[in-house]
């Protein structure tokens, strides 16, 4: 449990921009909240190596919508069953079930249409709140642990001046 706390303020605290880490827990709450193996989790597979994303909060972000997604099914299951039993899409739904690459998909589980659909939905949202709250992390909260005599005794300590030097042979700095 602390080393993956210690992993999420090494993200926070990185010298990436928060635009990269918030787009990464979007993407790894679309891939999460929804059944991994699916079509629509390869294309954000895809995306994630492509786009300059932070991988270790996608990681972690994949991980937290994962355990997330078992409290959620109920209501995946519900809202995918709406969607899924409307009477205006029964043709839309009949015309994609026809399509190979669709019935692949599994959209006519309800789980699997609930749990899209509410991940689209919710999507921007999280990207831009994300984006807000390590902007503000950033601004206040670091800057006040940076300022802290704590933070200072430590920095001026020889073990944080070992530490500093093995980093640099490793590459993490």
């Amino acid at each position: 449990m602390l080393s993956i706390i210690a992993k999420l303020l090494k993200v926070l605290n990185s010298e990436n921009e928060p635009s990269q880490i918030s787009l990464a827990i979007g993407f790894s709450m679309i891939a999460g909240l929804t059944p991994f193996y699916s079509l629509h989790n390869i294309l954000i597979l895809l995306l994630v190596l492509v786009l300059r994303v932070n991988l270790s909060a996608f990681i972690l972000g994949l991980a937290f919508f994962s355990g997330v997604a078992y409290l959620l099914d109920p209501i995946f299951h519900w809202i995918g069953l709406h969607l899924l039993t409307a009477g205006l899409l029964k043709g839309l739904w009949e015309v994609l079930y026809n399509s190979t690459i669709w019935r692949l998909e599994r959209f006519n589980n309800s789980i699997v249409m609930g749990s899209l659909l509410f991940s689209l939905l919710f999507v921007v949202p999280l990207c831009i709140l994300m984006n807000l709250a390590i902007l503000k992390y950033r601004e206040h909260v670091l800057a006040w642990i940076q300022k802290s005599r704590l933070v200072h005794f430590i920095k001026a300590s020889k073990f944080y001046e070992t530490y500093k030097s093995l980093s640099k042979l490793k590459g993490e700095s």
